[in-house]
């Protein structure tokens, strides 16, 4: 039983968070480094008796700036304690946000990282890009803006990363186009582990969309004789380089979209539908605005398609 009675709260929470086995072991790390900067006197009094009081900003700004020092560790390296990595830093922060969330309070955006993130919108911005593809939805729209608003839609109400929207397939469509499956793929090791998802419910912005995109997907994969992914290209391109290889591969619409493609299309349909001032510039910014400002909820196993 530790002596620090946050700690002791800090265990119990451990043992009832329902997290991925990737990420219970990085609560353990943050766990540790907190139970050594209270046993340094690091952070504030009260921080030693109650959780709530460790989780905020005044106890969790200097145990992050320990943190990354170095400080912390308790493995010497070459003798030394050097300061921990990019990722390293970056997976504490959202542990750090994990377990505050599990309190009822809201992310946190310390400074002082070595990763710093880019602007994301807010509420307000996110209500008035669902309202802008509603109103875009009504009207006559080519197969890219169909593509990419049914893209945002998924974002939207499910938060998906683009490698977790590029690898969807049909199935992991609910029937009626009612929810969809996401298996996550973290990033650098954080998240749920590899293999684990949620089903989530689709909003009727979402609804239209897939039901716009998927008339299109299913004349276009005719063409290329057919896939299960969701995401699918619209034009004729090439795979290869003709300089090194001597020929390269011709693709036909309705090959299987890969995620820098995905990424393209949403960089360059950002401008060319008059998205500019809704849509940040990066995908993964519209990303974790949703999970900031409307978190999706997963909800009860579906039935695929």
């Amino acid at each position: 039983m530790s002596e620090y009675r946050s700690i002791t709260a800090l265990d119990r929470l451990l043992d009832v968070l329902a997290v991925g086995e990737a990420r219970r072991r990085q609560l353990g790390m943050v766990r540790g480094e907190l139970l050594r900067a209270l046993a340094r006197g690091a952070l504030p009094v009260p921080a030693r008796h109650n959780l709530r009081r460790l989780l905020e900003e005044e106890a969790l700004v200097p145990y992050v700036r320990l943190a990354e020092s170095g400080a912390l560790r308790t493995r010497l390296v070459d003798g030394k304690r050097p300061p921990t990595s990019e990722a390293t830093n970056e997976i504490r922060r959202q542990v750090l946000d994990t377990l505050r969330e599990a309190l009822g309070l809201p992310a946190l955006q310390l400074g002082g990282g070595a990763l710093p993130l880019q602007p994301t919108p807010r509420f307000g911005e996110l209500a008035a890009l669902r309202r802008q593809l509603d109103q875009d939805l009504a009207g006559h729209m080519s197969p890219g803006q169909i593509r990419l608003t049914a893209v945002l839609g998924l974002v939207l109400d499910a938060a998906p990363r683009s490698g977790e929207l590029v690898e969807l397939r049909l199935d992991d469509l609910a029937a009626g186009i009612a929810a969809v499956y996401v298996e996550r793929r973290p990033q650098h090791g954080g998240g749920d582990q590899d293999g684990e998802g949620s089903w989530y419910e689709l909003s009727p912005l979402t609804r239209a969309a897939l039901g716009r995109w998927l008339a299109v997907r299913g004349e276009l994969a005719g063409h290329a004789h057919g896939t299960s992914r969701l995401w699918v290209s619209l034009w004729h391109n090439h795979d290869g380089d003709p300089g090194r290889e001597g020929a390269t591969l011709n693709r036909p619409p309705g090959m299987p979209l890969e995620e820098n493609g995905l990424i393209t299309s949403y960089r360059r349909g950002r401008a060319r539908y008059g998205l500019a001032s809704l849509l940040p510039p990066k995908l993964e910014q519209l990303r974790r605005a949703v999970i900031a400002e409307t978190p999706p909820v997963a909800t009860e196993t579906a039935e695929p398609a």
